[in-house]
């Protein structure tokens, strides 16, 4: 009769200590994969968002929420019909931001071996994953979790990898060997995008008025750049979360480069800000969503939008995403194009680079679109 206590406390005391090895900094800094391998069932504090910045229920699972992004046929844009698919690319990036992209010509097996082999890195033992861990932004290999782990004061309930993919040779050494066929799968992927981003950005530089027989020559040395430019491939996994109504899976960001090119799985996730409103991007099997990003905007000075959005978590299933991010290389300076500017259309931004870029997302003050906001011109 006396000990029955002593048993209770005894298990509260485990609890309690249990949860308070959740709290730890150390502890939440190893990922969300690893807390959820330790099973835990209540959210750490350090992920509870304050009540006006939660999404909403009717935000996160209404289908009344869906947007209905345009969708650009590839194959329609290399043909006969290029003209008509050029005013629709313009339309959805000036009105929304993003878009579908189907019949691209990349394999499906390619797109679903690369999820596939992607979950199961986020799936391989906690030491395998942490040999890559790294607080810096600059390493050419990283696996974090949030988005700056060591600054964040609430973390986002996800994990990702950040592969540089500049210079080739040399990174490529860097990349993981396990799972034994990542890098089969993912070299190939990521050279396939790269080149899916060259053609897409000559309709976009087309598309602005800034490409074609008569300025052809011109601006064969800003083709150039992007030839010779930046991609950064990152995985994102969110695991299933114990209360994602408290949480966040990545909180509303604008992307820096010029375009992402970005391979959902089927789970639903992705929500972007369309007339100040939060809107669910349903997945398409095997399209891309592709949206641009501030360098961009700064490029087209202004016309084409760099849009907020962000990931909501879920209790169901785990989400996996691919995204691609392609800009100049790192040591260009990214600028309102000379072409579009005139009196009438004065140059609405500051000249950046992505040094400038990584020094302000190091300091722990990227929020939002605030990076964009500043380059902005009074």
């Amino acid at each position: 009769m006396l000990r029955e206590p002593k048993i209770k406390a005894a298990g509260q005391s485990e609890s309690r200590q249990q949860e308070a090895d959740y709290e730890s900094v150390s502890e939440l800094q190893k990922g969300v994969k690893h807390l959820c391998e330790r099973g835990i069932k209540k959210l750490p504090k350090r992920y509870i968002l304050p009540v006006s910045d939660r999404p909403t229920e009717v935000e996160s699972r209404s289908v009344e929420t869906n947007v209905k992004l345009p969708i650009i046929d590839f194959a329609e844009l290399q043909g006969p019909n290029r003209s008509r698919v050029l005013k629709s690319l313009s339309y959805a990036f000036e009105k929304y931001g993003f878009f579908q992209l189907v019949n691209h010509g990349l394999p499906a097996d390619l797109l679903t071996n690369m999820t596939g082999v992607c979950k199961r890195l986020f799936e391989l033992p906690f030491e395998e994953r942490a040999k890559y861990m790294s607080p810096d932004m600059r390493a050419l290999v990283r696996y974090g979790t949030s988005v700056s782990q060591d600054k964040d004061e609430i973390f986002c309930w996800r994990d990702f990898i950040k592969l540089m993919c500049d210079p080739w040779p040399d990174v490529l050494q860097q990349w993981p060997t396990t799972p034994a066929d990542f890098r089969e799968i993912s070299v190939p992927y990521s050279r396939e995008t790269r080149s899916l981003f060259m053609k897409l950005m000559v309709a976009v530089l087309e598309s602005l008025g800034l490409w074609g027989t008569e300025n052809e020559t011109e601006e064969d040395d800003v083709v150039k750049g992007f030839r010779e430019g930046s991609q950064l491939l990152v995985s994102n996994c969110f695991p299933p979360c114990p209360e994602p109504d408290l949480t966040i899976g990545l909180v509303p960001h604008s992307d820096y480069g010029f375009l992402t090119i970005l391979l959902q799985d089927e789970v639903r996730g992705l929500q972007i800000q369309f007339e100040k409103k939060w809107m669910t991007v349903e997945p398409m099997p095997n399209a891309f969503v592709v949206n641009a990003g501030d360098h961009l905007e700064i490029f087209s000075n202004g016309r084409y939008k760099s849009v907020l959005h962000r990931v909501v978590a879920n209790s169901q299933r785990m989400r996996i995403s691919v995204a691609t991010l392609h800009s100049l290389p790192f040591s260009f300076m990214i600028q309102p194009s000379p072409k579009l500017i005139n009196k009438d259309n004065p140059p609405r931004y500051r000249s950046t680079d992505f040094a400038t870029f990584i020094k302000f997302a190091s300091s722990g003050a990227l929020k939002k679109k605030n990076f964009l906001e500043m380059m902005k011109l009074p």
